[in-house]
């Protein structure tokens, strides 16, 4: 399974039918857990880190069994840098297993929608993600999985406290809910800066998902609760239900206002997108990623209706670096190479995904 994982460009919670998922891509439920005995991995030593390791191997055929899921384990140790960060380009591990990957490991499904990072930032992460505005399904899922891992594990927990973790901003609940947007309307007209300044006070984070705030190629932004000491896992999940719906309503205000009073403008650069990604022999990774979103923003608005929904994720993961690196079995590639392998897997998916009209 693990290398069917590093090669597929596919994303099976990446997906355009998931509700609101014209702005919405994926929502996202993490659970930090330690166990009782154990120092926090940013304070264990090796051996500690051992440990864990192995109780988590141990506890898994049972926690397999009732979940019903068939999960492989990886331990970063037998996978190279590369490797680890195709890994993380697919939001299966974190930055923290890629840097340290001694006595680290993954526990993750075939879908890829549920993954569990042993050794992290704390000894336990359980991520589950799914396609759209639907933090109920994931959070039910990372409980699910919770409540099989207490039942076989010492899980450190104060009755007044809660959970206990290694950073105090996920003291209580241990609970991280975050929501993935694409919001090209509100880059464009320059008020997506606004939604960041002020996400703060409602105890939410903004952030670019590649780029920073000067700078946001492909218009992707994660937005995450801050805080869990104090609310319960409800709370906190309707408070980013709430911000993210409002956060919706703007982008599409402003796509609305970009049709109506920019049309020929708009329909100019979603058509130069996808004619550069359909024909370039050179692709960097930074300008598939603005080629990327005027090509999404297209589909969502019907000006291109000739290419499956689908085909958005394949092309976001596959114009990689990493990713393009390791399918080429070649790290050591030149920056011209790679930009010529990155256009070639471009067209060969856009090419894979077209459509009749008819159908």
């Amino acid at each position: 399974m693990l290398e069917q994982v590093l090669q597929d460009s596919r994303l099976s919670w990446l997906r355009q039918d998931g509700a609101d998922g014209d702005v919405v891509l994926a929502s996202r439920i993490l659970l930090s857990r330690n166990l009782r005995d154990v120092p926090f991995p940013n304070r264990a030593d090796l051996y500690e880190l051992q440990r864990v390791e192995q109780r988590l191997a141990a506890a898994m055929p049972a926690i397999q069994e009732a979940l019903g899921e068939n999960l492989q384990g990886v331990e970063m140790e037998n996978l190279s840098t590369l490797q680890r960060e195709v890994l993380r380009e697919k939001q299966l591990i974190s930055e923290n297993l890629l840097l340290n990957p001694q006595h680290r490991a993954v526990y993750f499904g075939e879908s890829q929608k549920l993954s569990l990072m042993v050794n992290e930032e704390d000894h336990i992460r359980i991520q589950c993600v799914t396609a759209g505005l639907d933090l109920a399904s994931p959070l039910q899922r990372a409980f699910e999985l919770d409540d099989l891992l207490e039942s076989q594990l010492d899980i450190a927990f104060d009755e007044k406290m809660g959970y206990l973790t290694s950073s105090p901003t996920n003291l209580g609940t241990g609970l991280r809910a975050a929501v993935l947007l694409h919001l090209p309307g509100l880059v464009f007209t320059r008020n997506v800066s606004s939604i960041i300044n002020i996400s703060p006070q409602l105890g939410l984070a903004v952030r670019p998902l590649f780029g920073d705030e000067k700078e946001q190629p492909g218009c992707l932004f994660q937005i995450a609760n801050q805080l869990t000491l104090g609310y319960s896992e409800q709370e906190l999940i309707d408070n980013l239900r709430g911000a993210v719906t409002e956060i919706v309503a703007h982008e599409r205000r402003a796509r609305k206002a970009l049709a109506l009073y920019m049309k020929e403008r708009l329909e100019d650069e979603v058509w130069r997108a996808y004619g550069t990604l359909s024909y370039a022999r050179l692709l960097s990774e930074k300008e598939v990623l603005e080629l990327l979103s005027r090509l999404r923003l297209g589909m969502d608005l019907k000006l291109i209706r000739g290419l499956a929904p689908e085909c958005y994720g394949q092309l976001l993961l596959s114009s990689r670096t990493s990713f393009l690196q390791n399918l080429a079995a070649n790290e050591n590639l030149s920056k011209t190479e790679i930009d010529r392998l990155r256009a070639q897997h471009v067209r060969h998916i856009i090419e894979e995904h077209q459509v009749s009209l008819e159908e």
